[in-house]
């Protein structure tokens, strides 16, 4: 300075390049301005897509699912939009997989989600023993109307192999036949009858 005092000068700061910077193409020629929000979708764009918001916060949302979770299985059928329904078969097919585990870490896996402790006794014993042959496929869902306000499309979904369902579920695909193998004697009979004629090379080589 002119007065001959010292002066500090900040060392200059390396710039700190965001999370989102290398995985957004373009991301150094945006405006400042836009930056923000690009990351912000860059962040939630895969999450978005692995499961239905249904126009709820995610408290709201889990909360409405733990509670229809547990009328399916204490009522074994309810009515509900497709959207809400396809999220409720994912989530009912998950807990009655942990019935049939009935260990105690799936125990209180199950706890954590269902609501009510008859729900729990009839997930791990009723609802376990009648599908211990199923491998998967434990409900259904079956479209019924549109509904009168706001023709929002309604459904029902249910647990199959049950008393006065809707509709009969498919009987379990049959086991394909196995092939007796066959004894090398037939094997090798076999592979002469099918197998092509063989040239003769000394025919070849006179004819040449």
């Amino acid at each position: 300075s002119r007065c001959g005092a010292l002066v500090w000068q900040k060392s200059p700061k390396t710039p700190k390049l965001h999370p989102i910077a290398n995985s957004v193409p373009g991301w150094f020629s945006l405006p400042r301005a836009v930056r923000p929000i690009c990351s912000v979708f860059s962040i939630f764009s895969a999450r978005m897509t692995k499961f239905r918001k249904l126009g709820r916060p995610a408290a709201h949302r889990v909360s409405m699912l733990k509670t229809m979770v547990s009328q399916l299985v204490k009522h074994e059928r309810i009515e509900t939009t497709v959207a809400k329904a396809k999220e409720v078969r994912r989530l009912a097919d998950r807990m009655v997989q942990l019935g049939k585990e009935g260990t105690l870490a799936a125990a209180q896996r199950a706890a954590a989600f269902v609501r009510g402790d008859d729900v729990m006794h009839k997930l791990f014993t009723e609802l376990a023993y009648r599908y211990r042959d199923r491998a998967g496929g434990y409900t259904r869902l079956l479209r019924t109307r549109i509904r009168m306000g706001d023709a929002a499309p309604m459904a029902y979904i249910e647990f199959v192999d049950r008393e006065n369902e809707l509709r009969e579920a498919k009987p379990p695909a049959p086991q394909p036949p196995q092939r007796t193998p066959l004894d090398p004697w037939a094997k090798s009979r076999a592979s002469q009858q099918w197998a092509p004629p063989k040239e003769d090379n000394k025919n070849i080589e006179s004819d040449g």
